[in-house]
């Protein structure tokens, strides 16, 4: 997906809320089994109509333009054997991206946010009630807790909103070039990408969205963690200003 349809795409999506996912488990749920995450069969319905035009699930279940979904939990990304991933989803993979509720909940609201310059051209699900219907019928055909011990468990996730206003927050590119100092260490200023993706030219809302997963520590980059989590909003926001800016 190239960069002026995902700069189109996010026309005023910076004031809008990024939502990421975590996953709680009450000691009633470990006593009595886990906590349904939504409703299967509506969840089919959700799946025929946003993903079934490019993915298959379920008994026979092929590759097609994405791969096929079955048995999805718990799988590394990118790890269907033969599938031409994008290099973003390989390089996810490679740094330990799993697809548990936390990180599926999450790329199923804001695909960007966990997987940047993703070919999946999909913006995302923002109805939460609709997107658990969805994780519940993938959870469906993939290993049940019941049967095999080692699969993780399902619980309910809980949705945790970045407020608007840190959504909406328009970073100071100046004070951005000042703190992509530390930046510089790996990532090229000319664009190149030699090991470590480019993030010239990227757009903020993305960004922004990046950072605050890893922050989160949804993304799964050990180091891009603790970056971020030095960093508060406003020092992400510049930093979203100045890369962007660079790239124009």
């Amino acid at each position: 997906m190239n960069r002026s349809f995902r700069r189109a795409r996010h026309m005023g999506v910076a004031a809008a809320a990024i939502i990421l996912a975590v996953a709680t488990q009450g000691r009633s749920d470990q006593q009595q089994g886990a906590a349904p995450i939504g409703d299967a069969e509506a969840g089919a319905a959700v799946f025929a109509e946003d993903c079934a035009a490019c993915h298959q699930i379920g008994k026979g279940a092929t590759d097609q333009v994405g791969p096929q979904l079955t048995g999805i939990f718990d799988r590394p990304a990118g790890a269907i054997e033969g599938f031409d991933y994008s290099p973003a989803l390989q390089r996810m993979g490679a740094d330990g991206l799993i697809w548990r509720l936390k990180t599926l909940d999450a790329f199923l609201a804001n695909p960007v946010a966990m997987v940047s310059d993703t070919a999946m051209i999909f913006d995302g699900i923002a109805d939460s009630p609709r997107r658990q219907d969805l994780l519940a019928f993938l959870r469906a055909h993939s290993a049940q807790p019941g049967d095999i011990p080692e699969s993780a468990p399902t619980a309910k996730a809980i949705l945790f909103e970045l407020p608007p206003e840190t959504a909406a927050l328009v970073g100071d590119p100046e004070y951005g070039q000042y703190l992509a100092q530390e930046c510089a260490t790996c990532h090229q200023g000319d664009g190149s990408a030699e090991g470590i993706p480019a993030i010239t030219g990227w757009p903020a809302p993305d960004f922004m969205a990046a950072m605050h997963a890893y922050k989160a520590k949804l993304r799964p980059h050990p180091v891009m963690q603790m970056m971020a989590g030095r960093l508060d909003d406003e020092q992400i926001a510049a930093l979203a200003a100045y890369y962007e800016q660079i790239g124009e």
